[in-house]
């Protein structure tokens, strides 16, 4: 008998392959996402271990305060080693090649028309001296490499990209001033360049005008003679650093094989990566959890219709394990056929990916891309699995038909105390998660307040999913007395059918419920930190326009006397960020952040204090402490503390002022003065402003905002803002970040979309007879197909109606929660709920438009006859 089940099986899953459709579509957009994800992260780790494995040498030496590879040093030079420990690493032993390299990324390139050709954002600008090290990396395309001061060479990319040519003028902006060179070459990458601008200028102009003076470099290469591992030169190299007459500054190196330089290379990107393949790979777990839905529906809805075909079944001698493995193999048939197309979208969405990254700066080549034998593997035993698990309850259901189902018409009568159950437990759930988001408003401190607020998101959303049949009932007459009571006749009908079947009704609409509450959710904390952010500028910030980079660069020297000069400026205010060690009085150490600044920043920026005032913490051998760590550490104003600054020198400064940590802009900051910063810190070691304040004179302010633009007009690196301009900035970062969340979950929101039309598919299929019978005494296609659509419509306002409800709900909570860290202001944004209240009805109306056509064709004498 069970080879005539699974003959059943196979039989019924091919002569409903149509109804299967959209839930093997769903299946295999979830996989397609997931398997998307891994190609595309495990092509850009092949991108960078192939960038880093063919750039690192045998062995690198390094200074041991060198910044990461990804960071760019506040002081704008980065770290430095003497040209003459290349001549001591020559005399070592299994040393074949020796050169010494200069690399910064404190840099700017500009073309003649003053246009900025590095990228502004993501991969740096990366300036050096070449050398035939290079030339293992990229071979020179065209003309030839640097020979003087008045050349330089550029990657082919930036050239393409900024329609360069041999003979183009360059100006690059360094922390040690500008300076210009033609083009005499441009370099062809033989690996995948991620995006990054590449300029080299020969050895002697990269040094002097890159680290301010010759007989200085940033790195020391070393490559090994045959035969020699690099962990055998690194050891005789460092053996020949340790002397201290060969290498005066004794131990203070960093030296790395070329596997450890690669490590280290993947360690700086590892952070990004990482954040993007988990972040997509959560957005594809949740259109996993909107495909179940469907997958439950759909399998609910074929077991329904097939109530009789299993009640004769099991009249003729099927057990109920015969039966549940026989829906059991259907789901496992929809699961394979969904995974496997799923895998294979997977990597041509992961190509789409790679195109959509080079048009935002980072270059991808489809040379690289990476399917690891676990990519298909997961996406086929995730989907394959999911599916078997949405289709566990119906296989349950369909179990439990009884022989005597065949005597009786299609459907399974409802089970009212399951239903009574069901309904309970959802309450309790929703009570619950109700009960833990209020936990999270009223928490003291983030961690707890963060357990509580994820503990209510997942017990009210299953709450939710639980208790939306119970829902569907009252919330769909509530729509109906709105949305379809005008329609007359048909609208009523409309609302029946929706009725009809409440856990069908609830199933359709918890799909679409889950995309819109994170929708509504993650609008309202957005839309909170820009309210909050807004109100704590007009409070706080007094300063009419803030000057900063556009890149990560600091302020270099010519674009602060630039800013100094413009007309109409009261005065400006440089701003340094300096990382020290602070002693306690009773002796505790902690590393922190200083910040040095002039003292109109108490102009500039409102702190109130709880002892002293600002301006005091700005005066010789002064600074402040936060309230906080005045609390926690026991400093009271006059108190000593110890401060470590960089390059070793100790200060006992004096607290002049405490400042209020409930303000949220520099929240717990401790400050000084630049000249008491200055006094401590060796010139070349003192950081350069990363943020430049400015204020006008007395009704001069529009006059002063043309004059900085003017004056800044040579560097674009650096942008001027006035208030309205940093809060528009402030909105549109907050808004870019959203609009890609809202793509992401747009996938979900699509797979909802295929459950709903899914589900009206069945649903027609299920009533033929019914709408045949509707037809015949009257009903015309126009008012079927407006019925069919009705109901679509008013099961998707239901679906969004719970959704945007839970998640202004879950937004109210975190809103509440994030106030402890400055997002004090709620904002809800009712045109975006509102719009997205509006759009499920076009939703609506777009899923029924193929469930509405087909029932419009149907042959009536047909219908009618159909068992």
């Amino acid at each position: 008998m069970s080879g005539t089940v699974l003959k059943t099986s196979l039989r019924n899953f091919f002569a409903h392959k149509g109804r299967m459709a959209l839930s093997a579509v769903a299946v295999l957009l979830s996989v397609a996402f997931v398997c998307g994800t891994l190609v595309f992260s495990d092509t850009m780790n092949t991108t960078f271990d192939k960038l880093f494995a063919t750039t690192a040498s045998d062995v690198t030496v390094s200074p041991a305060n060198a910044a990461a590879n990804d960071e760019i040093p506040q002081t704008g030079r980065p770290a430095t080693l003497p040209a003459a420990l290349v001549e001591q690493i020559k005399g070592v032993e299994g040393a074949r090649d020796v050169r010494g390299a200069v690399n910064s990324m404190s840099v700017t390139v500009v073309d003649a028309a003053g246009e900025n050709v590095g990228p502004t954002s993501g991969a740096p600008t990366i300036a050096a001296n070449w050398t035939p090290n290079e030339l293992r990396s990229v071979e020179i395309a065209s003309g030839h490499a640097p020979r003087g001061p008045t050349e330089v060479l550029v990657d082919s990319g930036t050239a393409d990209k900024h329609h360069l040519k041999i003979g183009d003028e360059l100006r690059t902006i360094a922390v040690t001033g500008d300076f210009t060179a033609k083009i005499s070459g441009i370099a062809e990458f033989k690996v995948t360049n991620p995006g990054a601008t590449l300029v080299w200028y020969d050895t002697a102009t990269a040094q002097r005008e890159l680290l301010g003076k010759e007989g200085l470099f940033t790195q020391i290469t070393v490559e090994a003679a045959d035969g020699v591992s690099d962990e055998t030169l690194k050891a005789a190299v460092a053996k020949k650093l340790a002397d201290p007459k060969a290498a005066p500054q004794g131990g203070h190196y960093k030296l790395q094989t070329a596997a450890e330089a690669t490590d280290a290379g993947r360690e700086d990107v590892a952070g990004f990566l990482d954040v993007m393949k988990y972040a997509m790979l959560g957005f594809a777990g949740i259109a996993f959890l909107v495909g179940i839905f469907l997958i439950v529906n759909t399998f609910s809805m074929l077991v329904a219709q097939r109530t009789r075909e299993i009640g004769l079944m099991r009249a003729i001698g099927s057990s109920r394990r015969q039966i549940n493995r026989s829906v059991l193999v259907e789901a496992l048939l929809l699961g394979v056929v969904g995974s496997a197309a799923g895998v294979a979208t997977g990597v041509g969405l992961a190509v789409g990916l790679m195109k959509l990254m080079s048009q935002m700066g980072m270059e991808l080549s489809t040379q690289d891309l990476t399917v690891r034998w676990t990519t298909p593997v997961v996406g086929i035993v995730l989907g394959v699995v999911v599916t078997l698990l949405a289709a566990f309850v119906p296989a349950r259901r369909a179990a439990k038909v009884s022989p005597m189902a065949a005597l009786r018409e299609s459907g399974t009568p409802a089970d009212a105390r399951a239903g009574k159950v069901r309904g309970a437990l959802g309450l309790v759930l929703t009570a619950a998660g109700a009960g833990a988001l209020f936990a999270a408003t009223r928490a003291e401190e983030s961690a707890p307040g963060s357990m509580w607020l994820g503990l209510g998101v997942v017990l009210s959303l299953l709450g939710f999913v639980v208790v939306g049949p119970l829902l569907s009932g009252a919330v769909v007459r509530a729509l109906g007395v709105v949305v379809l009571r005008i329609f007359g006749p048909v609208g009523r009908m409309a609302e029946r059918n929706a009725l009809r079947n409440p856990r069908r009704t609830g199933a359709t609409g918890a799909a679409l419920m889950i995309g819109l509450a994170l929708v509504a959710c993650l609008s309202v904390v957005g839309s909170s930190m820009v309210a909050s952010a807004t109100e704590e500028l007009d409070k706080s910030v007094g300063a009419d326009f803030i000057v900063q980079s556009t890149n990560g660069q600091p302020v270099v020297p010519q674009a602060q006397a630039a800013v100094e000069k413009a007309a109409g400026l009261d005065h400006v205010t440089e701003y340094k960020w300096v990382e020290v060690t602070v002693t306690d009085p009773k002796g505790k150490a902690e590393k922190t952040g200083l910040v040095a600044a002039d003292p109109s920043y108490a102009q500039d920026v409102r702190r109130d204090t709880t002892a002293g005032t600002l301006s005091d913490a700005y005066g010789p051998g002064a600074m402040s402490v936060g309230s906080k760590y005045a609390g926690e550490h026991g400093v009271k104003l006059g108190d000593r503390l110890t401060v470590a600054f960089p390059g070793g020198r100790q200060a006992a400064l004096r607290v002049a002022a405490i400042t209020s940590d409930d303000n949220n802009i520099d929240k717990g900051v401790k400050y000084t003065s630049i000249a008491t910063a200055a006094q401590y810190v060796p010139a070349e070691q003192l950081p350069r402003s990363m943020i430049v304040f400015a204020t006008a004179k007395d009704g001069q302010e529009e006059a002063a905002y043309k004059a900085l633009k003017a004056a800044l007009k040579p560097y674009p690196q650096y942008k001027v803002a006035d208030q309205a301009d940093y809060k528009k900035d402030l909105q549109d970062q907050v808004g870019q970040l959203l609009n890609m969340v809202y793509g992401l979950l747009a996938l979900a929101i699509v797979v909802a979309v295929l459950g709903v039309v899914n589900t009206l598919a069945l649903s027609v299929v299920e009533r033929t007879r019914e709408i045949g019978l509707m037809r015949a005494i009257g009903l015309s296609r126009r008012q079927l197909r407006r019925m069919i659509r009705l109901e679509s419509v008013v099961i998707a306002l239901f679906g969004a109606l719970l959704g945007l409800g839970l998640g202004l709900g879950w937004g109210t909570a975190a809103q509440q929660l994030l106030a402890l860290e400055g997002l004090g202001v709620l904002e809800i944004p009712w045109p975006t709920i509102v719009g997205v209240f509006v759009g499920s009805a076009f939703v609506g109306l777009f899923a029924a438009l193929v469930p509405a056509f087909r029932a419009g064709r149907m042959n009536v004498l047909n219908a009618i006859a159909t068992e």
